[in-house]
């Protein structure tokens, strides 16, 4: 744990003397106030001043009491609110010469010559032309004697950077934008609301979320609720779509379906660029089919509520990069937006990514409707090409002839169904035979299994835990009633969705196939498990939704806190030996400190701890949360640090602890683990289609070789197959962890928000880099 002090050493010197100023344009979206926060306190931990720009360009240019100086503690308490604070307005004056002299005039009275900007496309051009004009506006506003010419020298010169705050995803150049992940929970939560509603009374339901210009809400919906139809402005549906729609709401209903679901995109058109609205779907549904059916439009709903922990988390790492883009800036450095491309922040330049989202609208204006799917990325296509396969293609006559069975083993991870629903349906739709193992490796071992039907897992994208049951069991006692189970339903091919057991059982199989010719079939394994822990892969399904429940439940720890003031409570994650949990919702949920096995802390850590808090209290900000991974040390346990702080702390603050448990495990599966468990399940069906053809001798499967069975895992925003014994050599076995883990790297930005003295690590600073280099090299990864 690093020293605290009020600035870090050696740090001044790339902030001393500047000042940062930070404003919210446009639309508001969840995750804004996360993004304002980390800017003021990672200025102000590097030596620069930091202001609020209130309303917008607007107050950019009222001045006054509209640009006021930050404090560390004024943003306290902002990482779970909702919109912007600073407050956000569409500002017609800004559009005007004469309104950005005025705004120029106000930052060079401050001596403010860096700004950050969070808004849309429509506010970040803005930015860019406020930059392009500013030696002309200094030119006009000394001549007019608006300034002087000692204002005019120290301002020569203005640095952008932007941050995306949208929640339509619609950005080119960013994976994510700030705000996305929170619109698709609110959605999530009232589709979920709504499809109990629907199946109690035989509806169908259309539903009409935000997207303009973008389809990724709606798509992204679709996926993650199995709707029956999604419409989406980059790709209209073909002329004859009212019979089509019809027939498929028809054979769902006769499967033994007591709802259906469509999703509309509020800018969604046909290929003549007619609108397609809610009502249209609706009268055509009623009029053809005459089921009951409802509209609902979501509306603003969409832009409310509490962001989510992945939000909090991109807001706070956009915030850093852009305060170290700002300072870093010369004159010559063009205006860049700060993005996400996988799991690392980039800088790129602001006008190219405009022109690439502009490049979209053009082509869905001339009807080039496959250009603009294109231009969205390889991201939006990929989810786009898994809906059609799951909501379009029915399984063929014809049958492959090859049987493939799944199953889930270890602890339950919400979206371990959403898995299974997409790896049956997309084996399905390959012609093949699926079967559902029940209870793990014992289950399989006592012939557990039955086929599964596409109707048989219907409904399963929301519901937590595991629907085929799962244990913590190991396979190696097994393998010979194992080998009788392969061999009596004459299976092909295996998909093992589980955590770090689901990788030894897999490793036990391999070993078992010198001796036993029935395990040498291909298999894969989807790694599924709340603590993050398995090794090849960035993230597991499970690992976001156990995130969200931590958040949410340090908000509600801090809001109690709040009230009492001088408390601080020291709170017990799961994870095992892996820190990922605690690490993030330490970040997610503001927390004071977060210790982890992979971070050796000593009692002298622990003491500056204690004291760094007891300086904390002396300030307007009176809480603490302390967050601990349960197996971070065997002697510093949760009540032992509980104790300490107890004890230090007497007279000046009192303390609480929560040990979360099994709740972390449970509850509804969040959109990216649904839509990740949906995409993972029907890439691992394509590569042991593929695997079984390769290795079929003479209608035998035999599969022995390394790259036959593998791990499918995200690497970087890239899904890759990678096999088991490789990712052994990167596994630490005793303590069921990968020897190297990516967010590590993200734990320096936790101690700088909660005011530690510690340097930024910009080892891998982020460069500048061009758009469209960017998507050529994203595609050739995936």
């Amino acid at each position: 744990m690093a020293q605290p002090s009020k600035t870090p050493g050696g740090a001044e010197r790339l902030g001393a003397g500047k000042a940062i100023a930070v404003l919210t344009s446009g639309g508001d979206a969840q995750g804004m106030n996360a993004a304002v926060r980390a800017v003021v306190r990672v200025g102000i931990s590097l030596g620069t001043k930091v202001y609020f720009v209130h309303e917008g360009y607007q107050g950019l240019v009222d001045g006054g009491e509209n640009i006021k100086e930050a404090s560390w503690e004024c943003v306290s308490m902002m990482l779970q609110l909702g919109g912007t604070v600073i407050g956000s307005a569409r500002c017609q004056d800004f559009r005007t010469r004469e309104g950005r002299l005025k705004a120029a005039r106000n930052l060079v009275k401050r001596g403010i010559t860096n700004l950050c900007v969070i808004g849309g496309d429509g506010s970040l051009t803005g930015a860019d032309t406020f930059r392009a004009e500013w030696s002309s506006l200094l030119a006009e506003l000394l001549k007019t004697g608006g300034i002087t010419a000692e204002e005019a020298k120290s301002s020569s010169y203005l640095n952008i950077v932007g941050m995306v705050g949208s929640i339509d995803n619609d950005f080119c150049g960013t994976d994510m934008t700030i705000g996305t992940d929170s619109a698709l929970h609110r959605i999530m939560e009232i589709v979920d609301a709504i499809t109990t509603t629907a199946q109690s009374h035989q509806r169908t339901f259309v539903l009409e979320v935000m997207g303009r210009h973008c389809g990724y809400l709606a798509l992204v919906t679709s996926l993650a609720c199995g709707a029956d139809w999604v419409f989406i402005p980059e790709s209209p549906p073909e002329d004859d779509w009212e019979d089509h729609l019809c027939r498929r709401l028809t054979e769902t209903r006769l499967g033994g379906s007591r709802l259906n679901i469509i999703i509309v995109a509020e800018g969604a058109i046909d290929r003549h660029g007619k609108a397609i609205t809610a009502d249209d779907i609706k009268n055509l549904v009623v009029k053809r089919l005459g089921y009951d059916t409802r509209v609902t439009i979501l509306g603003h709903v969409q832009r409310g509520g509490t962001p989510s922990a992945f939000d909090r988390i991109l807001g706070s790492r956009m915030g850093v990069e852009a305060v170290m883009a700002l300072l870093e800036g010369t004159p010559d450095t063009p205006a860049c937006v700060v993005s996400l491309s996988g799991n690392q922040a980039v800088r790129l330049p602001l006008m190219e990514c405009v022109q690439v989202t502009k490049d979209v609208t053009t082509a869905m204006n001339e009807g080039r409707f496959d250009d603009a799917l294109k231009l969205r990325g390889r991201s939006f296509q990929n989810n786009w090409n898994v809906y059609k396969l799951l909501a379009h293609i029915r399984p063929p006559p014809t049958k492959s002839g090859y049987t493939l069975a799944v199953m889930n083993v270890g602890a339950p991870a919400a979206g371990m169904n959403a898995a299974v629903r997409s790896t049956v349906r997309i084996g399905l739709i390959h012609g093949h035979r699926m079967l559902a193992v029940h209870d793990g490796f014992e289950g399989f071992a006592s012939g557990m299994v039955e086929e599964i039907s596409w109707d048989k897992v219907g409904g399963w994208t929301g519901l937590g835990g595991s629907k085929l049951g799962t244990k913590r069991t190991l396979p190696k006692k097994y393998f010979e009633e194992i080998s009788a189970t392969i061999n009596n339903f004459g299976i092909h091919g295996l998909i093992i969705i589980g955590g770090f057991e689901a990788f030894m059982g897999s490793l036990e199989l391999l070993e078992g196939r010198a001796k036993y010719e029935e395990l040498c079939i291909p298999l894969c394994v989807i790694p599924a498990t709340v603590s993050n822990n398995v090794p090849g892969s960035d993230f597991s399904i499970g690992a976001d939704t156990a995130l969200n429940t931590i958040t949410t439940t340090c908000d509600r720890i801090k809001q109690s806190a709040a009230g009492t003031k001088r408390r601080v409570f020291i709170i017990e994650t799961m994870g095992g030996y892996c820190g990922y949990l605690a690490t993030m919702a330490g970040l997610a949920g503001g927390a004071d400190a977060a210790y982890i096995f992979e971070e050796h802390f000593s009692i002298r850590d622990l003491q500056m701890n204690v004291e760094h808090l007891t300086q904390k209290m002396k300030t307007t900000v009176k809480r603490g949360l302390v967050l601990r991974n349960e197996h971070c040390n065997e002697n510093y346990t949760t009540d032992f640090i509980y104790n300490l702080y107890s004890e230090e702390g007497k007279g000046i603050f009192d303390c609480r602890k929560n040990v979360l448990g099994h709740m972390q495990q449970g509850g509804t599966p969040t959109p990216f683990d649904r839509n990740f468990g949906t995409k993972m399940g029907a890439k691992s069906v394509a590569w042991i289609t593929g695997k079984i053809k390769e290795c079929s001798r003479h209608g035998r499967i035999f599969a022995n070789t390394a790259d036959s069975a593998c791990l499918l895992g995200m690497r970087k925003r890239s899904l890759v197959f990678q096999p088991l014994t490789e990712l052994k050599e990167q596994t630490d076995f005793v303590h069921r962890i990968p020897k190297e883990q990516w967010w590590l790297k993200l734990r320096p930005i936790l101690k700088i928000l909660a005011k530690y003295s510690i340097e930024l690590d910009t080892s891998e600073k982020a460069h500048l880099e061009h758009v469209t280099r960017k998507r050529v090299s994203l595609e050739s990864h995936i």
